[in-house]
């Protein structure tokens, strides 16, 4: 099995990456990190010069695919063809140039953007940087849980039509009192199954919240591939109560179908990067579930200021190493977890 050097190596450099666009940022950074990157750098030359004896200099390592990420129309492209949601203007940039110019300086392959909030349920934004690269990313579409059932056409559409590949179940735009258990999450939940695309629950309010509902589409529609969020926001466990959520999570690995996304690290962390705190939650994760139903993801823009996207990427690393996990199972977290879900995609990028 070849390992992956190139995942490694960039955590020797502490210089600041040309795509960060926040000036503030610079100074919050190196007070923040760069002590902690100095105090890495001797134990990840061990680590590279140890993993390079049983490397595969000849064998081409899977691609690196981030798993969650989003776009939205620049300032200019929102006045002129693509326009925010109403009161969901963003405060950051996440145009598509800032994205690909962040990749190609971190080594990142290709990516699955989920549709944001800020443009709600209009995907034409995202739709068009899908045809633009359609070999660079893959489409996660928002789930519309109208009241009236047309969320369920919509989402055939985007799937058929438009070539979105999964889609995202935000509860908290479920109308008030509603679960997502309810006729028109059942029947969504339902038609990515028979669509062949997974769901991937956001539960930002916590697991316990949203649980039994996870449970219970699972188990009605066992062939609708799950994908659960940023651990499904479960932090390193401070309390028994947290303990207890933490453990569910572990519990869900019994529904074959259920994935993690280790992904927005700097939202799940109690520490600051390279969250080093999440290593025990990966191990029992990767325990629990098998390296091959949990990717990395970055959560692209947001994950910027508070650490920088090639950053982002190489903490996977540096966390997985404290595990330990072997080079093939941070190959499956990296990407090869991606690709085998949405086989045929990144082909050629």
């Amino acid at each position: 099995m070849a390992v992956r050097l190139n995942s490694l190596k960039p955590l020797i450099s502490i210089s600041f990456p040309p795509c960060h666009r926040n000036s503030a940022y610079h100074g919050r950074r190196a007070a923040g990190v760069g002590l902690s990157l100095i105090l890495i750098k001797a134990q990840l030359r061990a680590s590279a010069a140890q993993m390079a004896t049983v490397a595969e200099p000849n064998k081409k390592s899977t691609k690196i695919i981030d798993s969650h990420l989003h776009v939205w129309a620049s300032p200019q492209q929102a006045a002129d063809k693509y326009p925010y949601f109403p009161g969901q203007e963003p405060t950051l940039p996440g145009d598509v140039n800032f994205l690909l110019e962040c990749m190609e300086e971190a080594g990142v392959d290709g990516a699955l953007i989920v549709q944001p909030i800020n443009h709600k349920f209009d995907h034409s934004l995202v739709t068009s940087v899908l045809k633009k690269y359609p070999s660079k990313f893959v489409g996660c579409c928002l789930a519309n849980p109208a009241e009236d059932g047309s969320g369920v056409q919509q989402l055939e559409h985007l799937v058929m039509k438009d070539g979105y590949r999964a889609v995202r179940f935000n509860p908290y735009l479920w109308p008030s009192g509603q679960q997502m258990t309810n006729e028109i999450g059942k029947a969504l939940f339902s038609k990515a199954g028979e669509l062949g695309v997974p769901v991937g629950f956001m539960c930002m309010k916590g697991l316990k919240l949203h649980l039994s509902e996870i449970e219970d589409l699972c188990s009605e529609f066992p062939s609708t591939i799950v994908l659960l969020d940023h651990l499904a926001f479960c932090k390193p466990p401070t309390n028994d109560f947290e303990t207890a959520v933490f453990s569910e999570l572990l519990k869900l690995s019994r529904f074959p179908q259920v994935h993690i996304k280790f992904s927005a690290l700097f939202r799940v962390s109690r520490t600051p990067y390279p969250y080093e705190d999440l290593s025990q939650l990966l191990s029992q994760i990767v325990s629990s579930y098998g390296a091959n139903r949990v990717m990395w993801g970055s959560d692209f823009p947001y994950v910027v200021p508070e650490c920088g996207y090639k950053e982002a990427k190489e903490a996977v690393s540096l966390v997985a190493h404290r595990v330990p996990l072997s080079s093939s199972e941070l190959e499956w977290i990296m990407g090869k977890t991606v690709l085998e879900l949405f086989q045929g995609q990144w082909l050629s990028s």
